[in-house]
């Protein structure tokens, strides 16, 4: 355990936030997601819902200011801008931490080809459907 690092963050999650560089992603992902398949990293986080782990990893992860667009969400299905309550839970939480950065929906394979992507793919315990979010690594400045 660690002051002030949220426990969700295991150990191999805070080794891959801390080795991963500016511009880098990561994608946060729901339970049915095919996370083996599209992951060029993999890292489990069974049990845990999405929301508590975007979440503790915006508590520690900077994003990216060097670019328009930075967090991305999945779509209910071709829906651009249809909302699904988790949707509003990640504007919500990206909010909280990000308040000048919008989440930006991203359809089917256009989600899916960023995913496969993305520099490690962190598969939550999160039961409901697309519930799925994409973070885009920024810098500490000095």
């Amino acid at each position: 355990m660690l002051k002030g690092i949220d426990p969700i963050l295991s150990p191999e999650l805070l080794a891959t936030l801390r080795a991963m560089g500016h511009g880098d992603e990561i994608a946060i992902v729901d339970g049915n997601y095919p996370g083996v398949e599209h992951a060029r990293r993999l890292i489990r986080l069974d049990g845990v819902p999405l929301i508590p782990a975007l979440n503790a990893v915006l508590s520690v992860m900077p994003i990216d200011d060097f670019v328009e667009d930075a967090i991305f969400r999945s779509t209910f299905r071709q829906e651009r801008d249809t909302l699904e309550p988790v949707h509003h839970e990640i504007i919500a939480c990206c909010a909280r931490h990000e308040p000048a950065r919008t989440v930006v929906p991203l359809v089917g394979a256009d989600f899916y080809n960023r995913v496969r992507a993305a520099h490690t793919l962190v598969q939550t315990g999160e039961p409901r459907l697309y519930a799925n979010v994409i973070l885009r690594k920024g810098v500490i400045y000095p």
